[in-house]
């Protein structure tokens, strides 16, 4: 899978699906498409990766052979920059335009340092730069590893799920995760020997044995078969919403265990990065995309799968008033297809 702008969660809260695998992979195709048809649309990639590319010498395209334009590639910091086999120091190129990057779309040499573009063999792949490609690096604190882990472990506990879907990416150290899978772990926690539950939409309190492992808000909970959502936690009581994703209601007895999503199935090493060791208590953070991007591509992907259960026939209305559906439709779907995978043509004079 690609990077997604929005996780299969996202979709799933807004649509209210049942969590099966059927549904799940429905929501995936959507979200794969929904984020190919927002970088289509706005012709650039929001992801974070590290990565070396390459450039010719600029002074036979432009005018200033000390700028060199990045096009497609945008940047959000570097980590070595050379030309010719050279090694341009930091202290002598500018990342442009400074007063909104990044992203950066350009590098300039400092006119008042002694260092150039050039000086290679030929004016072919002259300049490399390394660096983090993108738009954004924002990151939200997303939990902690629940457990040491070696290179090539694919799945790993973390202490809370509350912030991480499926879809999200993750930064442990240097490292990039993705996570394609969640799973139900043991938190450690059981409802307390003096409570239970009854197989009722009102019963939405219940007491801990423990507050150490606790479920989050936000973090869905699985108690015998039934599913909830955790919308407070005060002191040792958890507040939630019964018989949720699909699930039904039913009684739970004291003692029984409490479940979470603890146990995420990972892509190691993406995006650029190395396989690394990681150890209990290491921190988690989860890159955002844009704000605007992430809403696009829920409502993209909820649109698709609309769509998708109608036989791309989705109508509103009735009688003389009924018209297609806004959205996804064949013409739209064929559109959205052109913009974000059609051979276009040349941008640049010969």
């Amino acid at each position: 899978m690609g990077v997604w702008y929005a996780t299969r969660e996202d979709v799933k809260a807004a649509l209210d699906f049942k969590e099966t695998a059927r549904a799940s992979g429905r929501i995936d195709r959507a979200l794969e498409s929904a984020s190919r048809a927002v970088e289509g649309l706005c012709h650039r990639r929001f992801y974070p990766q590290v990565a070396t590319r390459h450039w010719d010498w600029p002074g036979g395209q432009y005018a200033r052979p000390w700028r060199l334009w990045l096009d497609d590639s945008e940047l959000i910091t570097v980590t070595a920059l050379s030309s010719g086999g050279t090694v341009i120091a930091a202290a002598d190129y500018f990342l442009e335009p400074n007063r909104s990057g990044p992203p950066y779309n350009r590098v300039e040499i400092d006119l008042s340092s002694s260092a150039a573009f050039g000086g290679g063999s030929t004016h072919q792949r002259d300049i490399t730069v390394t660096g983090l490609w993108g738009y954004s690096n924002d990151e939200s604190p997303a939990g902690d590893v629940d457990e040491a882990m070696s290179v090539s472990e694919t799945d790993l506990d973390v202490t809370t799920s509350a912030a991480i879907g499926v879809g999200s990416v993750l930064r442990v150290g240097s490292e990039r995760l993705i996570v394609t899978g969640k799973a139900m772990k043991d938190t450690g926690v059981n409802i307390d020997v003096g409570d239970s539950l009854a197989a009722s939409a009102a019963d939405v309190s219940v007491t801990m044995s423990t507050t150490t492992g606790a479920p989050a808000v936000d973090e869905v909970i699985l108690i015998d078969s039934e599913r909830m959502l955790v919308v407070d936690v005060a002191g040792t009581v958890l507040t939630v919403k019964r018989a949720w994703d699909g699930s039904v209601l039913a009684t739970h007895a004291a003692g029984a265990d409490i479940y979470a999503p603890r146990t995420l199935t990972v892509t190691r090493g993406a995006l650029g990065t190395t396989a690394a060791t990681m150890s209990a208590g290491d921190d988690i953070w989860r890159w955002d995309p844009p704000g605007p991007v992430r809403e696009l591509c829920i409502a993209e992907a909820l649109t698709a799968v609309l769509q998708g259960q109608s036989g791309y026939a989705r109508v509103v209305g009735s009688g003389e008033a009924q018209r297609e559906a806004y959205g996804r439709g064949l013409a739209d779907l064929r559109e959205s297809v052109y913009i974000s995978h059609g051979r276009k043509a040349r941008t640049r004079a010969v």
